[in-house]
């Protein structure tokens, strides 16, 4: 019972009762991603993604992110797309996690060029 009011009244726990119907009823499937995102048109013109696990936006690679934008550009599949051994594969937003970017990092450990004066 529980799940079921989850689904219906918050959407940061996946998508909610009213996507999935729209998803049913007028959502044309477009194509998935490698992160496994679903992508959907409607007839209106409306686009919209369904994520596979947390909703964050920043998960969205950039072969999506044009289409889901409106920007004018072909929808790209990973086999047309050449890749270049210098570039780096999508990764979703990493601040506040260990593998965010810190100037001061070294080994996993921030130093400082200071001391707190409290302890």
């Amino acid at each position: 019972m529980l799940t079921l009011l989850k689904k219906i009244f918050t959407w940061w726990n996946q998508y909610t009762l009213g996507t999935k119907i729209l998803t049913i009823f007028s959502g044309k499937f477009v194509g998935n991603d490698d992160f496994g995102n679903k992508y959907y048109e409607s007839k209106s013109g409306k686009r919209w993604v369904i994520y596979k696990n947390e909703i964050d936006a920043s998960k969205i690679p950039n072969e999506w992110y044009s289409w889901i934008h409106f920007i004018k550009n072909k929808i790209e599949n990973n086999h047309e797309v050449k890749k270049y051994h210098w570039q780096k594969p999508h990764q979703s937003n990493q601040t506040g996690t260990n593998n965010s970017y810190h100037p001061q990092k070294r080994n996993n450990e921030i130093h400082k060029k200071y001391k707190s004066w409290k302890s």
